[in-house]
């Protein structure tokens, strides 16, 4: 199979004129080499308007240290009477957690975090035996992504005739690709309950539902899987201008992919997510097969690869707030705060009152 689908003249001809960006990067394929390291700082400053008794609130940080993404750290500045960094016991992800006297009239809160990143792209030539870390908790169901009933049941039927990961993952990741779809009027990234999708056959949805899906279909079956949480930070350096974050101002531009691990390669990116956002919002005509000239570079990319203008913060589900009073977050991608024991909505950035900038540093 071949999983680096390049752009070649022969094969954009049918494209160029609607789509002269596509002709630009005629002869690149999307799925990404490694290359060299990246580094971006990113900034998100938080106002909390209405402030009053228990004014908290929680920013996310990234705690990702791989082959593919550092995380040297992050510092803060405001006026909270209390700030720390805090770490989820249960999952390592990172946040600032800070709270606020009652009489404080504006609170505020500058969280800088600096993080290195690369593109991302296995090497299906060089298969290895490789040992994992800590794969338990990607097999694991949570609360908004069982493992048995009808997420079992579409797995086993999707992946039926296929033995080894690489094919079951294949499969798995050809089935969300086929059976669902990037819903534009969805609020945020999304929910993630991948239980109420299938019961109900609303197959619609953004990435937090989507790449949801597919991890809990490869856990359901046996395969190690696990969404990341985070947010784009550069334009894409390839022709598709819904994968890059278009501007400085990064405020709604999260996105969470997903990480497979194969016992030939170890962990490999997935992003069947984004593939339904190109076949969605690329053109102004909705596509609906991922063989179309437009689709199949990043449906083919991203099966094993990914750009590395986009940075992750964790790995986690089912998040306990430290000094919270409202309920457990299914994940954390968005800055959280609490005010009277009340929580704001994170995805209303203009009512919320809060921002996040992204700059990329020399060397």
């Amino acid at each position: 199979m071949n999983r680096r689908l390049f752009l070649t003249a022969a094969g954009i001809a049918p494209v160029v004129t609607a789509f002269p960006c596509v002709a630009a990067a005629q002869e690149r394929t999307f799925a990404p080499a490694v290359g060299p390291w990246r580094t971006f700082e990113v900034v998100t400053k938080i106002e909390i308007i209405g402030s009053g008794a228990d004014t908290r609130a929680w920013v996310p940080v990234p705690n990702v240290n791989s082959d593919w993404q550092q995380s040297p750290g992050s510092n803060w500045s405001g006026n909270a009477s209390k700030v720390a960094m805090y770490t989820d016991p249960a999952s390592d992800a990172r946040m600032i957690y800070a709270e606020w006297r009652q009489d404080e009239a504006a609170p505020g809160l500058e969280v800088v975090s600096t993080v290195k990143t690369r593109d991302r792209a296995v090497n299906w030539a060089r298969a290895s035996k490789v040992s994992g870390a800590d794969l338990e908790s990607s097999l694991k169901p949570t609360a908004l992504i069982p493992t048995d009933g009808i997420v079992q049941a579409t797995a086993q039927s999707a992946i039926r005739g296929r033995t080894s990961d690489v094919d079951k993952v294949r499969a798995l990741y050809d089935w969300i690709v086929e059976n669902t779809y990037r819903e534009p009027s969805v609020r945020g990234c999304g929910v993630g309950d991948i239980k109420a999708m299938l019961e109900t056959k609303n197959m619609g949805g953004k990435c937090a539902d989507l790449n949801a899906l597919f991890v809990g279909l490869c856990r359901s079956v046996g395969v190690p899987a696990r969404d990341l949480y985070g947010v784009r930070v550069a334009k894409s350096k390839f022709p598709y201008k819904e994968l890059g974050a278009g501007t400085a101002d990064i405020t709604k531009a999260q996105h969470c992919r997903a990480d497979v691990w194969l016992q030939a390669y170890g962990w490999t990116a997935i992003d069947p997510a984004d593939v339904a956002k190109v076949m969605r919002q690329e053109t102004p005509e909705w596509i609906k097969s991922a063989k179309h000239e437009v689709v199949a570079p990043v449906y083919e990319g991203l099966f094993g690869g990914w750009e590395g203008n986009w940075m992750a913060y964790n790995t986690a589900h089912d998040v306990a707030l430290p000094g919270s009073k409202a309920a457990v977050l299914p994940f954390l991608m968005y800055p959280q705060a609490e005010v009277k024991g009340e929580r704001l909505d994170s995805y209303d950035p203009e009512t919320f009152k809060y921002t996040i900038t992204v700059r990329e540093l020399p060397g």
